[in-house]
């Protein structure tokens, strides 16, 4: 079983490469291709260097001896020139190679975080819902950014090492067999080292990701805006710097305690490399003493013998590194390789251009992947067309879950929603959601102009389209945005420089205005004038009933002046349909939504 699963591993490993190296090419195909080349030339070229060097060296040994110094001169010049354009040619290669990694380097890590952003927008709702996915992504955001340009580099360094050793052992060969074993003996333990720690790293860092985002939020709380108040207010700085710094300290002391182990083992492996070094240049030395070599073979021999230790160490580095990334690449694959459960049908049927029988939920229920009860139990209920029907009951009664569910932010557990009898999961998830203009109570609030902020309610328009102001009239916006110092072209919000922060009641206002921009056949409003006066919310209401024309609404609101104006109310408990009707209807009905109405008409009283 054992070695089923280091074969299993080892494919999975192999896999991981192959990714890598498709990612990158794909990407970046040319600057791939001239990264290999130059490598190559790089590798090979110091075998020239070499052999002009002893070259030079046996040339000025001669020339001492010769009776024509100035021939013996101009010889040993034209090699010294020639050695000389190879080690520019070196530079110019290095340079080249410096400025082609660079350039490849930008382009793959650019092109990484676009496909981390794709799969962050892919994946179900489920996962922001799920510690693990938080861990995942954390990962995968830690390492992919780099670790697949350090692969494919990794390789071409790997290539320039074989060239080189394979040049150097060949010279060295010519010297003793055992010089070349030596090169072996002195570079593998070191690589063994790498290899350990390397697979213990990974491990606990894989193991302390909860602990690396505990520390990360603690700082997130520290300097982010939204909790700027409270921490003030609260006097929490201390509390959450101390938490921070006791994490911190932690994961310091088990990384410190790896490495380390490690430095330790790197010492021993490089003491006694040094040693076996050292003895091989005493034994080339005592052949040149004996005559048995030239003065330049001793340079050469030299020099090709630190220069192949040091590709050995490259090759074997380099595999250790490949490891390494491919280990750490992991976290990238394994978040790029969540599935998501909310998918489109293999033959989508076309979304109705205007609804004839309607929304039908029948027998939903609905139970969140990381709970343990369910939210929405055996739903049944319809909104007929051009119908504006409203959500009441407690908080956690199920309201905003139907919401999600009936734009497929989630499927249910049980039970269908259908539009005009067929079910929602035939029709394309994007046209269904085009179809559908919602605003939730924590809806997203962005750092651009007011008129892009209206505008990201409907991109098939143009920014400058007339619709977009006409659906800040409606909410009540245009008068917040014309009170700004740039108008529709003021940026909101304090991320940037000269932007204009809101109220949270003038917030809700360009969000609805975001959902009115929409040409959609439902409105779904969650909340959505609860940050409003009541003034500002009738104007807001009756402006929304005059825009419907037709078109279906959604509302869900504690405030009983609001759903009274619904055609027809729901009343949720407990995640189960309990009552519905009309407002007069539920009144005289007196139950759950009667006495609610009630408890809240008694404190304007």
């Amino acid at each position: 079983m054992s070695s089923e699963k280091t074969l299993t591993q080892k494919i999975r490993g192999a896999l991981r490469l192959g990714r890598a190296i498709r990612l990158v090419w794909h990407c970046a195909p040319g600057l791939t291709l001239a990264s290999y080349v130059l490598t190559f030339i790089q590798g090979v070229l110091p075998l020239a260097a070499l052999y002009l060097m002893k070259l030079v060296v046996d040339a000025v040994a001669a020339g001492l001896a010769a009776p024509d110094k100035v021939a013996a001169f101009q010889h040993a010049a034209f090699l010294i020139a020639c050695a000389g354009a190879v080690a520019l040619a070196g530079v110019l290669l290095g340079s080249l190679a410096a400025f082609v990694g660079e350039a490849q380097g930008q382009v793959v890590t650019d092109y990484v975080a676009d496909v981390l952003h794709a799969k962050s927008v892919e994946v179900d709702l489920e996962f922001y819902e799920n510690p693990k996915y938080y861990d995942a992504l954390h990962r995968a955001q830690q390492e992919a950014t780099f670790r697949p340009q350090r692969i494919v580099n990794g390789l071409a360094q790997l290539g320039q090492s074989v060239a080189s050793l394979v040049a150097m052992a060949g010279l060295l060969l010519s010297l003793h067999p055992l010089v070349a074993a030596v090169l072996f003996v002195a570079a593998v333990p070191g690589v063994l080292v790498r290899l350990r720690f390397s697979g213990r790293m990974y491990a606990w860092q894989r193991g302390r990701t909860p602990t690396e985002r505990k520390a990360w939020y603690y700082h997130w709380i520290l300097t982010d805006g939204g909790h700027a108040k409270e921490v003030r207010l609260f006097d929490l700085g201390a509390l959450f710097r101390g938490r921070f710094s006791d994490v911190r300290r932690t994961l310091r002391r088990e990384r410190l305690s790896l490495t380390k182990r490690r430095s330790l083992a790197d010492l021993a492996t490089q003491g006694g490399g040094a040693v076996i070094v050292f003895g091989t240049y005493a034994f080339i030395a005592f052949r040149a003493i004996r005559r048995m070599i030239t003065l330049g073979d001793l340079v050469m021999y030299f020099q090709a013998f630190q220069r192949g230790l040091g590709a050995l160490q490259g090759l074997l580095g380099g595999l250790a590194g490949l490891y390494e990334d491919n280990l750490f690449l992991s976290n990238f694959t394994e978040f790029m390789d969540l599935a998501p459960r909310v998918v489109d049908p293999p033959h989508p049927r076309p979304l109705p251009v205007r609804m004839r029988e309607g929304i039908a939920f029948r027998g939903v229920s609905f139970q969140y992947p990381t709970g343990d009860r369910r939210v929405l139990d055996d739903v049944t209920l319809h909104v007929a067309p051009g119908e504006v029907v409203a959500l009441v009951g407690s908080n956690g009664a199920g309201k905003t879950t139907l919401i999600k569910l009936l734009c497929r932010l989630y499927d249910p557990t049980a039970g269908t929603l259908a539009i005009d009898g067929t079910d929602l999961r035939e029709f394309a998830i994007k046209d269904l959601r085009r179809a559908i203009s919602v605003i939730f109570q924590d809806y997203a609030r962005y750092s651009l102009s007011a008129r892009e902020n209206i505008w990201l309610g409907n991109t098939e328009l143009s920014a400058a389209d007339a619709h977009v102001e006409a659906a800040a009239r409606l909410a009540g916006a245009s008068e917040v945005i014309a009170r700004l110092p740039r108008g529709y072209d003021s940026v909101l919000g304090h991320w940037f420089e000269d932007g204009q922060e809101l109220s949270v009641g003038e917030w809700q206002k360009v969000a609805l205005a975001r959902a009115f921009l929409r040409d959609a056949q439902v409105i779904v409003l969650d909340e959505p004038t609860s940050a409003m006066d009541a003034m500002a919310e009738h104007e807001v209401f009756q402006a929304f009933r005059r825009m419907l024309e037709g078109r279906t609404a959604i509302l869900i609101s504690h405030r009983f002046s609001t759903v009274k104006l619904a055609d027809r109310i729901f009343v949720l408990d407990g995640g189960r349909l309990v009552e519905s009707g009309s407002h007069d209807e539920l009144i005289r009905l007196g139950g759950q939504y009667a006495e609610m109405f009630e408890t809240q008409a008694e404190s304007y009283r």
